[in-house]
């Protein structure tokens, strides 16, 4: 019996794509769980309002400078061992967090938390690319960014139903919360040296047919791009182009995330309480829905800038006028802003992906992601700053929705021609 080349992908997103999103899920939720404990756990242990801020940054920091040489590990030792090794540790820390009951316990296990995400979400890109050809890699990322989301629509419940075990065995709510999802973590990563094979050769849940056209079909594409050693990737120009671009669409993403609880409170005229916790669900379940949806249109056009650059500018333009518009108008726009910074991401990725093999491939996922931690650091910054300056909460969200349009601009400037064709044939 005949098999195509469809019914193989289609396979391989049944056994991969599930096992990625809840590995995405653990990630988001034990990297933003401190959030949901900060009022309590910082009392408990007498936690500064500066430390706490100097401990969220400094997993950023970390995490940004690790992901280039964390791929370059993947690729060395198989993403089995690597993603196995790297979720139980993460997993590890997060418990360890519920033992952090000083000021320097929390600054080092946060450090240490940054350090062991880092290999993480660039190693999921970098196996995508391992995995898929690249006409189906826009909507199998749009699948994986499902997590976010997700994890931001469905954590705070579970973080909250954990915050409410106060007490339990003499622990404040905020160490069952940490231990209970770090555990969830260490299991994931048990579980990951069974489930995972590191590539198409070694796929058990292929026959020797199947694996032998998804081989075929990918070693194809990989000899339509030219070599090109690390250091040619990173000295390019284009690299640099398209890091600053993902820093824009991060800076989008981050400048909503951390605001968007009090910024919902504000328009319903209430303090953040469960009913405003409940309508900033509904633009995480909006985006749950870009993200399936835009990319899968991207792959069947296969048309990556421009659905890129429509789709962050929708988002910039979304967060602006959440500022001046009323309280469902405003709503109306968050959701927009939400689709639009989730869904533009995964259609990103598929243009570096479409230039790029082995390690330079590695490497420059890892240099771009890097410029997203950092803007995802800055975002809160700007927002607060252009808030001060101005002296109007609008400003923070002007501010924060330009940089989103500057990034479509740039998205814009990639010729068609050269962002669809390998990195050193220009």
């Amino acid at each position: 019996m005949s098999v195509s080349l469809p019914q193989v992908v289609n396979k391989t997103k049944w056994r991969l794509i599930p096992f990625m999103l809840m590995l995405y899920i653990l990630a988001f939720l034990d990297r933003s769980n401190i959030g949901f404990a900060k009022e309590t756990y910082q009392v408990d242990i007498g936690l500064s309002n500066e430390a706490y801020a100097l401990g969220a940054g400094l997993f950023f920091v970390v995490y940004a400078f690790l992901g280039a040489p964390a791929n370059l590990c993947l690729r060395k030792f198989g993403a089995k061992r690597w993603i196995g090794c790297t979720t139980l540790v993460w997993g590890a820390l997060s418990v360890a967090m519920g033992y952090a009951d000083s000021e320097a316990k929390f600054l080092a296990v946060r450090v240490l938390l940054g350090i062991a995400e880092a290999g993480f979400f660039p190693g999921m890109i970098y196996l995508t690319s391992q995995w898929f050809p690249q006409s189906n890699r826009a909507s199998v990322m749009g699948l994986f960014y499902m997590g976010a989301p997700l994890a931001m629509a469905f954590g705070s419940p579970l973080s909250g139903a954990l915050l409410e075990l106060h007490g339990m065995l003499g622990h404040p709510g905020w160490y069952w919360m940490f231990v209970i999802e770090g555990t969830l973590a260490v299991a994931a990563g048990a579980w990951t040296f069974y489930y995972l094979d590191d590539v198409p050769e070694k796929a058990r849940f292929l026959n020797a047919n199947e694996r032998q056209i998804l081989i075929q079909q990918l070693s194809n594409e990989e000899s339509q791009k030219s070599a090109s050693s690390i250091m040619e990737a990173i000295k390019n120009p284009r690299i640099w182009h398209l890091a600053l671009i993902y820093g824009t669409i991060q800076c989008g993403v981050y400048g909503l995330i951390f605001f968007l609880p009090t910024q919902v409170a504000s328009i319903m005229g209430s303090s953040v309480n469960f009913m405003t916790s409940v309508v900033t669900a509904i633009p995480w379940i909006c985006a749950l829905a870009g993200t399936f949806f835009i990319p899968r249109y991207s792959d069947k056009t296969q048309e990556r800038r421009k659905v890129a650059a429509a789709t962050l500018l929708v988002g910039g333009v979304a967060i602006m006028a959440s500022s001046i518009a009323g309280p469902y108008g405003a709503i109306i726009a968050l959701c927009l802003c939400a689709t639009a910074f989730f869904a533009c991401q995964p259609v990103f990725w598929a243009i570096p992906t479409s230039m790029l093999s082995g390690s330079a491939l590695a490497v420059s996922i890892g240099f771009i992601n890097m410029f997203g931690a950092f803007f995802s650091f800055a975002a809160p910054i700007i927002r607060v700053r252009a808030e001060t300056m101005f002296a109007s909460p609008a400003a923070g969200l002007v501010a924060i929705g330009s940089v989103a349009c500057i990034g479509a601009i740039a998205i814009m400037a990639l010729s068609a021609k050269n962002s669809a064709k390998p990195l050193l044939q220009q």
